[in-house]
């Protein structure tokens, strides 16, 4: 059966991913409501900003149902504020800023600086045959890992790809450029 993979779709780079899961062998959906999350065997949170992903996530009565299914086993992939809702702690965040969670991370928001310090280079990740193109947008970074963590690649002296069971988070966009390695990992997250 052909799992189905759904991406977050409340704010960000939602048919970024759409298309990269399109030439994976799997069905991939946008996700608004929680009848939509119920259907999913995976889900991608995309880039965005934070705050404002989780308040509509709020508005949208997604935000418990998440925590719920990720809580339950769910694969997540979260890339850049994907990375930020997926972690347990936040530095740098808006008062009050609230998480999905489960993560055991904690992640510094804006970490390498502002839009004018966005940047893009070469990342080795374990698991893969040769560098990913990373394009790094006010990403954040991971500060400190828990004991379950498997750091995947940094960048400036920090974890920039982690992955903890079926979570897998990183600061930077691989869902732009036609590079779709880490999201093949992740539908094999999925199906395993």
């Amino acid at each position: 059966m052909t799992p189905t993979v759904g991406v977050l779709a409340l704010q960000g780079d939602v048919r970024e991913h759409l298309a990269a899961l399109g030439s994976l062998d799997v069905q991939a959906v946008a996700v608004r409501r929680p009848g939509e999350l119920d259907a999913c065997d995976g889900l991608i949170i995309p880039g965005g900003e934070s705050t404002t992903m989780a308040k509509l996530a709020r508005i949208f009565e997604l935000l418990d149902p998440l925590r719920k299914r990720v809580a339950a086993g769910l694969p997540v992939f979260g890339t850049c504020a994907g990375m930020i809702m997926l972690a347990d702690r936040v530095l740098d965040g808006a008062a009050g800023q609230e998480t999905v969670g489960g993560l055991d991370i904690t992640v510094r928001r804006n970490a390498f600086g502002r839009q004018v310090d966005s940047f893009e280079g070469s990342l080795d990740v374990a698991g893969l045959d040769s560098p990913v193109h990373g394009v790094f947008i006010r990403a954040p970074w991971v500060e400190q890992v828990g004991p379950e963590v498997e750091v995947l690649a940094s960048a400036a002296g920090h974890p920039v790809a982690v992955r903890q069971g079926p979570l897998l988070a990183t600061s930077f966009h691989p869902e732009v450029g036609s590079d779709v390695r880490l999201h093949r990992m992740f539908t094999e997250l999925v199906r395993g």
